[in-house]
């Protein structure tokens, strides 16, 4: 496999679960499709057993960094700007998509059927979600909000105690580092992960179950493409004055492991790597603004997908939606985003959305089936987000090294990247 780039791996891995699951489904075969489940599953769930040292050491040392960065508080607010503005302009999109093709216009479904979710999501949880109950609950029931508050506040304190804190902050780097290596292979495994939890979807969800919610779908997908193929190369180009083409060539790697994985946190080293090795972001800065990002900025999961299923499940019901509406989406998408972390994706996220709207929580019953296909580009475009702001941030700041932007991608075959700016890549 040293022949063939990690790229190409994944996509061979792509390739053969499609197959697969197609054999699996056409021919019904019973113990293929469960072998490509229980191979998903279990890829799944070693990305997410390294979920809470890795969010809470990657905070506390990204807070701690911050004093070996010049001028931290303006890059920080630069940062957290740029969060908003990229997910102000998705949701923007997202709406004006929605308004075009009436997802929910003409759709046929059974909503005396639906059910609402167990767990959902309003403004109280996201308030009183944020500070934990209890220190170890948040850890086991893995809530990645409470997580990183515990990560910036004992990240703060560290910084106000000085140096009778580094003790703290050493043993943090070093769990830090051995996370992120026992994490690195298993990211190494994700050509396997990739084929069985693509041929899984494939043989468990077919055109039977896409068709009533195809137009939905598509929405959804193309909604996630605008932002992926307009919005960032435009603000790269632009604002960032980087090709958006050799951008897309740098973090290649890290996009198809979101979307295969669907998790913003697992596939965090590798978005780190690609961040300082491959776009010559600065490793102190990024150190901070990508496992910021990959807790708090979802342009995918908070932002196109809760527009565009918000006017989808209002037409389905027969709720008129006006301008008041339309801007409380947006608003909830820009503000509420960081809900997205602790608790379940994007589906607390459309929970806070429809009961903000007074749209029926029934709605998101109507979804759930899908929600695992949808979960892919949306988490993709979270992922690609989440990498395109510390570029542009760096961009302007003077931190980023244009000759390892620039510089012919090298193999991702070693360990997680370096807590220190990496000297510039041979052509």
């Amino acid at each position: 496999m040293k022949r063939f780039s990690f790229s190409l791996q994944l996509l061979l891995g792509l390739v053969l679960g499609v197959a697969l699951g197609f054999v699996a489904r056409i021919w019904d075969v019973a113990w293929l499709a469960e072998t490509l489940t229980q191979v998903g599953a279990l890829f799944v769930q070693l990305l997410k057993l390294a979920v809470p040292p890795l969010v809470f050491t990657a905070v506390l040392v990204s807070v701690a960094n911050l004093r070996n960065v010049n001028g931290a508080a303006r890059l920080a607010s630069k940062t957290l700007l740029w969060f908003l503005v990229t997910a102000a302009v998705s949701v923007a999109f997202a709406i004006g998509l929605g308004l075009l093709v009436n997802p929910g216009r003409g759709v046929t479904l059974d909503t005396g059927a639906a059910k609402a979710p167990e767990n959902t999501g309003s403004w109280l949880d996201f308030v009183t979600g944020i500070v934990p109950t209890n220190v170890v609950t948040a850890f086991t029931e893995v809530n990645v909000l409470q997580i990183v508050f515990l990560g910036v506040v004992v990240g703060a304190a560290a910084l106000a105690v000085g140096e009778k804190a580094e003790p703290l902050l050493n043993l943090g780097r070093s769990v830090l580092e051995l996370v992120q290596k026992a994490l690195w292979w298993v990211i190494r495994l994700a050509p396997i992960g990739t084929a069985g939890l693509i041929g899984k979807a494939v043989s468990t969800y077919g055109w039977d179950l896409l068709a009533p919610l195809a137009k939905f779908s598509a929405a959804v997908y193309i909604g996630c493409f605008i932002v992926l193929l307009a919005v960032y190369p435009t603000l790269l180009a632009v604002w960032g004055k980087v090709s958006p083409i050799r951008f897309f060539r740098n973090v290649w790697p890290a996009i198809e492991l979101a979307f295969v994985s669907r998790s913003s946190v697992g596939t965090l080293p590798l978005t780190q790597r690609v961040t300082v090795e491959r776009n010559g972001v600065d490793a102190d800065y990024a150190s901070f603004a990508v496992p910021f990002g990959a807790t708090t900025k979802m342009d995918g999961c908070a932002s196109v997908y809760p527009a565009l299923a918000a006017i989808f499940v209002a037409q389905v019901f027969g709720v008129p939606l006006g301008l008041g509406e339309y801007l409380l989406i947006a608003f909830v998408s820009v503000v509420g985003s960081a809900a997205t972390a602790g608790l379940t994706g994007a589906i607390v996220m459309l929970t806070l959305t429809l009961s903000t709207l007074g749209l029926p929580l029934e709605g998101v019953g109507l979804l759930l089936a899908i929600d695992p296909i949808l979960d892919m580009i949306r988490t993709a475009t979270n992922v690609t987000g989440q990498m395109v702001v510390p570029v542009l941030v760096a961009r302007s700041e003077g931190r980023l090294d244009e000759a390892v932007f620039n510089a012919p991608s090298q193999p991702l075959t070693g360990g997680p990247a370096a807590t220190r700016s990496p000297e510039p890549v041979p052509a």
